[in-house]
């Protein structure tokens, strides 16, 4: 398929004329020329709050910025995803993580079947196991209740859950305990279960293929750890191990029951995965219902991204918007700022979102792209990244938009630090979006020497996001309010969001050191780098100086 490429969009030209003349326009001047700029720029959509007035962008920056969403495709490919089309082209895959969360009786047909019966079919079996585990009638091994639950998987296998696990920790059942373990590193393995009873215990493994080499590492070091505490008797495999994959072969060999394995398919990519069976064990923790709640509000979110014409709609804005600062500001970072602890885990999730989904050299035809793609993403709960990046937000040489996500009430009783940590959100934003001038430095009585250094220069431009309450619903809605900036934006730079050939080289190489780390005789010189194989054999000198010790 040919692709137009970004700079030969019509609207492009006009967009980098436009810019050209409010690039220099303050927010100061942007507010005071507008009266109505705040209420204007608000929405309020499936639960949250988004507030765009903080951005560097006038009414006619919006309406270019959705002219060029109209010339690169955008409402016909959210069509084409929720019609089931196989828009991931390289992989020749539909992109169907919408019909994940759509309503028990909608019908959506794909190559002959109800994909959406099929879902809740594989629903309905996690909520009736995550039922008999949560009321104890799943029992382990020697007859014990389960009251620790272990994740093992790698990446959306495990990002999503965790997430979600951290963010709604308040609706869970707190008699069991929750870890989620995804490094090789042996440390995450190790660390995870030092306290926990074997015949206690109970093991999720996430994988598709049931091959994926970190995660199924892991998986066979837990199967040893739970034989060696419960005298070696292979049968406890079956009650304290379930699987969600496809593979029912490598899962009946590992000794999983088939009956306690739960599938996904082909058009979930992982990062997208968490509504589907990788999300087994934040059903466990928070239940069946509340996880339905969860994906209610994923729903609503995917309705308004189909139904919402795109000057008012929230994800293609959002995306617009970072289009916007990635092309004419430069700007090569994204912050998002989560000033809720338990959306702590927010910023790692949405980095595989964004990074792994358009972090991409090649367009959809192969051709090379001349322009930015995705930005960086990191972030941090404030206030801790109050006291450890935001100087440079606030003061340093890179042009960093970043995203506030706070909550009107508080999922604890503490209401003096909800107040606190409220006011600490809207005056970093504040302060970022208005600065500090020269001239209210002076006027503060500050010596002229450090004058240069107090002034603040504004004009950073943020997205306030607003929850009533972190509820499922709530999370679900914001959390599909990113995922479809993220296919937004993918639209309009042209390249497929959905494949991730970028992991792949490293995977085959790490195979192959693996091998020559842990060979008997030296490895044939040649098939490396010179610094590679220099560090190779430095790395397997220490391990024979520890006796090969793993």
């Amino acid at each position: 398929m040919h692709v137009v490429p970004l700079r030969q969009r019509p609207a492009f030209a006009a967009l980098t004329a436009h810019h050209a003349r409010v690039r220099d326009l303050s927010l100061r001047a942007l507010f005071a020329g507008d009266p109505a700029r705040a209420a204007r720029l608000a929405f309020d959509v499936a639960g949250l709050h988004v507030d765009f007035s903080k951005h560097r962008a006038t009414a006619e920056t919006v309406d270019l910025l959705v002219r060029l969403a109209h010339e690169s495709g955008v409402p016909a490919r959210i069509e084409a995803m929720f019609r089931g089309d196989r828009i991931n082209t390289t992989e020749g895959r539909s992109v169907l993580h919408v019909a994940l969360r759509a309503p028990r009786g909608t019908r959506l047909v794909v190559d002959g079947e109800d994909v959406v019966e099929k879902v809740h079919a594989v629903l309905d079996r996690m909520a009736a196991f995550s039922e008999r585990v949560r009321s104890g009638a799943w029992t382990g091994h020697t007859g014990k209740r389960i009251r620790a639950v272990v994740n093992v998987g790698i990446g959306g296998s495990d990002l999503g859950p965790a997430m979600a696990w951290e963010a709604l920790r308040p609706f869970t059942d707190r008699s069991v305990a929750f870890r989620f373990v995804s490094n090789v590193d042996g440390t995450d393995l190790v660390e995870a279960l030092r306290d926990l009873d074997p015949a206690e215990t109970l093991f999720v493994v996430v994988s598709k293929t049931f091959s994926t080499v970190e995660t199924m590492t892991n998986a066979a070091s837990a199967r040893a750890w739970l034989l060696a505490g419960l005298g070696g008797d292979a049968r406890a495999v079956a009650r304290h191990f379930v699987a969600v994959s496809t593979d029912l072969a490598r899962v009946r060999a590992f000794g999983i029951d088939p009956e306690a394995t739960f599938g996904f398919w082909d058009w979930v990519g992982g990062r997208y995965s968490m509504t589907s069976a990788v999300g087994l064990s934040t059903m466990l923790a928070v239940g069946p219902d509340r996880f339905r709640e969860l994906l209610d509000g994923f729903h609503a979110m995917d309705e308004h991204l189909r139904t919402a014409p795109l000057e008012r709609n929230l994800p293609v804005l959002k995306a617009l918007l970072g289009v916007w600062y990635a092309q004419w500001f430069g700007a090569a970072a994204c912050a998002v700022l989560p000033y809720d602890q338990a959306l702590r885990r927010l910023p790692a999730y949405l980095q595989q979102l964004a990074m792994e989904s358009n972090g991409k050299r090649v367009r959809l035809d192969g051709t090379v792209v001349d322009h930015p793609t995705s930005p960086v993403w990191f972030g941090e709960p404030g206030t801790n990244g109050q006291h450890s990046f935001f100087q440079l937000l606030h003061q340093g040489t890179p042009f960093v938009p970043a995203d506030f996500v706070v909550c009107a009430h508080p999922s604890h009783g503490l209401r003096a630090h909800h107040d606190l940590l409220v006011a600490n959100a809207l005056a970093q934003a504040e302060a970022l979006a208005f600065g500090r001038t020269e001239a209210e430095v002076r006027a503060e009585g500050t010596p002229d020497a450090l004058v240069p250094h107090r002034v603040f220069p504004g004009d950073r431009p943020t997205t306030t996001i607003v929850l009533d309450r972190l509820t499922p619903a709530a999370l679900g809605a914001l959390v599909a309010l990113y995922e479809h900036q993220v296919l937004v934006e993918g639209v309009v730079w042209g390249v497929d969001s959905f494949d991730q050939w970028g992991v792949e080289l490293g995977k085959v190489l790490a195979t192959r050191l693996r091998d020559e780390l842990t060979a008997d005789g030296e490895p044939a010189r040649g098939r490396h780098d010179a610094s590679t194989e220099a560090l190779l054999r430095r790395l397997r000198a220490a391990r024979r100086a520890a006796g090969g010790a793993g």
